[in-house]
């Protein structure tokens, strides 16, 4: 019981919604610390993420997971696995729709998959607000309200701030009642070399043509403190599908590469605390995406 003899309350709850839907800027802004890498690009999120907002009375933990599509590839149904995985096991499922873009098919795709997981509760979060005017955010909300009987609907910006505190109020009243799942200081369970992995792919993604996004991927050979000094080396390894791509990724001259390891390097040494060394290579994995032994190698 808290102070005020109200019970504690504490559950999972994920963010649904179309890829680019701004569902790990809404979690970062709602822990109040980067946790998951964001982008312009289309499913960036790649596993599910979990993070963990504190409050005197609740502990609500997050998991933001890729976004969900069609997929066309076999690395695409498996993060659409890790989705359904992700809507079993929460008590309420967040429906994220940016305010800024007209409900289109693959909203009500998402919004009919909920119907598998009558357990939940489910919360419409119309995002983005920041980036539309309050006559289209109305009438987003008046389609969302189309879609089904939300137990409630939310519509906030996470670049601004506004609503958040709404969104959470929401989620806490539907929690079940129970203790602190995680210790109070804790804000994520993402292993430290998964982070810095996220980070550098964050970097890559920047600048990058459409189509290449989707073929990179980050795996780190070591992460090892240099002897006597507040240094860290870190050994990473920045695969591609094919050559034309390596080319993309590096530059003329290996100018790309490098702005992505200085891009790279200012969060890392923040994640780590200390200043970095960034030993990136590039590498090709030969159609990984469709591949079932390179997807698992890379953890999928």
């Amino acid at each position: 019981m808290t102070d005020a003899q109200q019970p504690h309350r504490s559950g999972f709850v994920t963010f649904v919604g179309r890829p680019n839907a701004g569902k790990s800027t809404l979690m970062n802004a709602l822990v109040g610390e980067k946790i998951a890498i964001t982008s312009s690009k289309p499913q960036t999120t790649r596993h599910a993420i979990r993070g963990i907002v504190h409050r005197d009375d609740a502990q609500v933990v997050i998991v933001d997971t890729p976004g969900m599509h069609k997929p066309r590839t076999l690395l695409g149904k498996r993060l659409n696995a890790v989705v359904q995985t992700t809507l079993g096991d929460v008590d309420i499922i967040c429906l994220c729709v940016p305010a800024d873009e007209p409900i289109g098919p693959g909203d009500r795709y998402i919004d009919q998959q909920l119907e598998g997981f009558p357990r939940a509760r489910k919360i419409a979060v119309v995002t983005k607000t920041d980036a539309a005017s309050r006559e289209r955010t109305a009438q987003q909300l008046l389609e969302v309200n189309e879609l089904r009987e939300w137990d409630a609907v939310v519509p906030l910006s996470s670049v601004a701030g506004t609503q958040l505190d709404v969104l959470i109020d929401a989620i806490v009243g539907m929690l079940p009642e129970g203790p602190p799942l995680y210790e109070a200081e804790t804000t994520h369970d993402e292993p430290v070399a998964v982070r810095v992995a996220e980070v550098i792919r964050e970097a890559a993604l920047e600048g990058v043509r459409d189509e290449l996004p989707h073929s990179i991927m980050v795996t780190i050979d070591d992460i090892v403190p240099r002897e006597g000094r507040d240094l860290t080396d870190v050994y990473a390894n920045l695969w591609v599908e094919r050559d034309s791509q390596k080319g993309i990724v590096i530059g003329k001259g290996g100018s790309r590469l490098r702005q992505v390891g200085a891009d790279a390097r200012v969060e890392i040494e923040r994640i780590l605390g200390t200043q970095v060394h960034l030993d990136l290579r590039v590498k090709i994995a030969k159609e990984w995406q469709g591949d079932p032994k390179q997807l698992g190698r890379f953890g999928f």
